[in-house]
């Protein structure tokens, strides 16, 4: 079986009957916009989100939890386009993944990306997630299921450019070579999350989500995540190697390999320990 069509504990949809899901990935990216909203555009939609909705649902580490939650808001089907106040409240990183848990569940391989995107605030890499899925002509492209006709991007959603989202690798590599300035990559706006350490961090992120471990945006396991230590030698050596196509073989190294128990430093809810399915 092809590795990106198997799901990942993350990604598993459970008991979910996907017989009357449609098969191209296009639909399916509107069916997940139609079933999730972004916790920072409850205004664009004219919905207040309720605060504990606001703190707890990106928390929801595995589609299950996704899917559970979409139940108890309402019992329309999947397929249907929701409310927003029955939708649930996440981030970029829950609409890739729950795109990705249907790309798979429907015969597409994918998987998730971690990475920057250059269409949120100009002249600036924003910390965002996307879905890779191959095409039957065996093409990697990048969707970004969060993008709904709201935004104004030149591009189509389905095949965002390589030069607007960067892997995390790519960006690290732009970093490392005196090519890009770190402190343009993080979240815009907020000074002390940004920098070289930032785009380490994605770059551990993403290279775990296409090794199969589709970690939380927050998910890390020491200092070095938050910027509260130096980067070592030895760390800045492992990322550096990040840079083939074939992204498991890095994955090998312990420095990059995500362990059992992972810290998750939460926006809202506060540094917790989480032990990890499957791990």
């Amino acid at each position: 079986m092809d590795t990106h069509l198997r799901q990942t504990p993350y990604s598993d949809h459970g008991d979910l009957d996907t017989s009357g899901l449609p098969r191209d990935p296009g639909e399916l990216a509107g069916l997940v916009r139609n079933v999730i909203i972004h916790r920072g555009e409850g205004e664009l939609f004219g919905y207040s989100v309720p605060e504990a909705r606001l703190h707890h649902d990106a928390e929801s580490r595995y589609v299950t939890e996704i899917l559970r939650i979409l139940r108890e808001r309402g019992d329309a089907p999947l397929t249907e386009e929701r409310a927003p106040r029955e939708r649930f409240v996440g981030t970029c990183r829950d609409f890739s993944l729950l795109l990705c848990s249907l790309l798979r569940a429907t015969g597409t391989p994918a998987r998730l990306r971690c990475g920057f995107a250059t269409y949120f605030v100009d002249g600036f890499h924003e910390d965002h997630w996307v879905t890779e899925y191959r095409t039957p002509r065996g093409r990697w492209r990048l969707a970004d299921a969060q993008v709904h006709q709201g935004y104004d991007v030149p591009f189509d959603p389905m095949d965002v450019p390589r030069d607007r989202f960067l892997v995390a690798g790519k960006a690290w590599r732009a970093c490392r070579e005196g090519r890009a300035d770190p402190m343009d990559f993080g979240l815009s706006g907020v000074d002390r999350l940004r920098g070289l350490w930032f785009v380490w961090g994605n770059v551990v992120r993403d290279l775990a989500a296409v090794n199969g471990v589709e970690l939380l945006p927050w998910d890390g396991w020491g200092p070095q995540f938050l910027g509260r230590a130096p980067l070592s030698e030895q760390e800045l050596a492992a990322a550096d190697a990040v840079g083939s196509q074939d992204l498991a073989r890095p994955y090998e190294d312990p420095r990059l390999t995500v362990p059992a128990e992972i810290t998750s430093y939460t926006p809202y809810l506060g540094d917790r320990t989480v032990t990890l399915a499957g791990r």
